[in-house]
């Protein structure tokens, strides 16, 4: 499975899915002048990443279901 592309490139969708995550969740915790600044921009960048991450897997399982 290592060696199929598709599975990297959603194994790196989903590694920048939680990288921003935590970027949010972080800063949500910190507060102050980032949060303020960049609460609202992390979230839609998560929600995009999130739905780009869904629509890859969702392709991943079509494809190795198959055969391919």
């Amino acid at each position: 499975m290592l060696q199929d592309p598709l599975f990297i490139v959603v194994a790196i969708a989903v590694i920048v899915v939680f990288g921003i995550l935590m970027v949010g969740i972080g800063g949500f915790a910190k507060g102050g002048e980032f949060n303020r600044k960049h609460a609202n921009r992390l979230m839609r960048w998560r929600i995009l990443a999130q739905a780009l991450a869904v629509v890859l897997i969702l392709l991943f399982v079509l494809f190795r279901r198959m055969g391919g």
